[in-house]
């Protein structure tokens, strides 16, 4: 029973041999067609990678230091909270680990970055107008009158554009997030963040790269330090509220203390608004001795909640270049297009085979 299973199988085997010896014969007779067809796509794939821009890529790398420790105001916090303060306030853990790298990747920064201004050949443009200038939509726009005096000014308000510029900006995001941008750590264990943006344009690549990480940076930074800023504020405010108090009491002083010169012993009530005042200097000094400690405490809050992003690698011309070289193409083309022969060879002989 064993020796028919084997010899079954040795059969099978032959005929599968044949067979492909069949093909391969039926392949080399046809050997001019892939040639010509190799050579067909070698110069294709040469004149693509003539074609091909290469591909530029800006990095910039930064490395964040958040202060979160202590300042030491121990009891001094009550007395600041009586006024309504939070001296220990800050921007929390919003913008920590992944959630920072998604900011730099939101809509909102990369629009806003899209209209920072840049000096190209001694005009100041935006971002934006560079990014259609150097992709050539105006050639497209030609034949619409509705795009003939769309504009992206530099610091341009957001609030102020059309319908077709947020669907022009809203594209332009669309392109660069999807391609062009890359923001991560390269190794987890390492602090280090790394902006990636790659262009046709060397120039477009760094300055929207520069410009990404000032918009951030700044919006980052007035985030975390926001809450801080606000109690400073008040603060000072109202050190600059009892100082004027203060000072209105000591005048009361003196002038009531000049209506009760050589005043006669036994007068004591014409004294009255005299103690009254010296009441109202002594509570306000108090209190503004207390307030210009808080004050100090909120300038030393404002300087540990105000984060520091320290830019370690800028991006410097020429940048990393990408191209699709013409040895490339021409290997690359050959070598689809024969195999693409191959397969049609195959398939018209399979098709001629099934209908005999």
């Amino acid at each position: 029973m064993e020796n028919r299973v084997n010899q079954g199988d040795e059969i099978t085997l032959k005929e599968l041999i044949q067979k492909i010896s069949d093909w391969y014969s039926y392949l080399i007779k046809r050997w001019k067609i892939i040639v010509i067809a190799g050579l067909i796509g070698s110069v294709f794939g040469i004149l693509y990678a003539i074609s091909k821009k290469p591909v530029y890529t800006a990095t910039l790398s930064f490395a964040l230091e958040d202060d979160k420790a202590g300042v030491g105001l121990g009891g001094a916090l009550g007395f600041a909270s009586s006024f309504g303060l939070d001296l220990g306030g800050g921007g929390g853990s919003i913008f920590t680990g992944s959630n920072l790298t998604e900011l730099f990747k939101s809509r909102s920064m990369v629009e806003k970055t899209l209209l920072s201004p840049v000096n190209i050949n001694g005009k100041e443009i935006s971002l934006a107008e560079m990014y259609i200038r150097n992709n050539e939509w105006r050639k497209g726009w030609a034949k619409k009158t509705k795009f003939e005096k769309i504009q992206f000014s530099p610091n341009s308000s957001r609030k102020s554009f059309t319908r077709i510029q947020d669907s022009i900006i809203g594209k332009i995001y669309q392109n660069l997030s999807a391609t062009s941008l890359y923001v991560g750590q390269k190794d987890k264990k390492i602090s280090i963040i790394n902006i990636d943006v790659s262009s046709t344009d060397e120039l477009f690549a760094k300055y929207f790269c520069e410009a990404l990480a000032k918009q951030v940076g700044q919006f980052y930074i007035e985030t975390k330090s926001k809450k801080a800023r606000m109690n400073m504020a008040i603060l000072e405010r109202q050190v600059d509220s009892v100082r004027g108090e203060l000072n209105g009491a000591i005048t009361g002083v003196a002038i009531a203390n000049d209506n009760t010169f050589n005043l006669n012993p036994a007068l004591n009530i014409r004294r009255a608004p005299s103690a009254r005042r010296q009441v109202d200097v002594q509570a306000n000094s108090a209190i503004l001795t207390e307030l210009v400690k808080q004050a100090e405490l909120a300038k030393v809050t404002l300087r540990k909640e105000t984060p520091l992003i320290q830019v370690i690698d800028r991006p410097i011309l020429p940048l990393n270049k990408e191209g699709f070289g013409r040895l490339k193409g021409l290997l690359i083309g050959g070598f689809c297009a024969g195999l693409c022969a191959v397969f049609i060879l195959i398939f018209r002989r399979l098709l001629k085979l099934l209908t005999q």
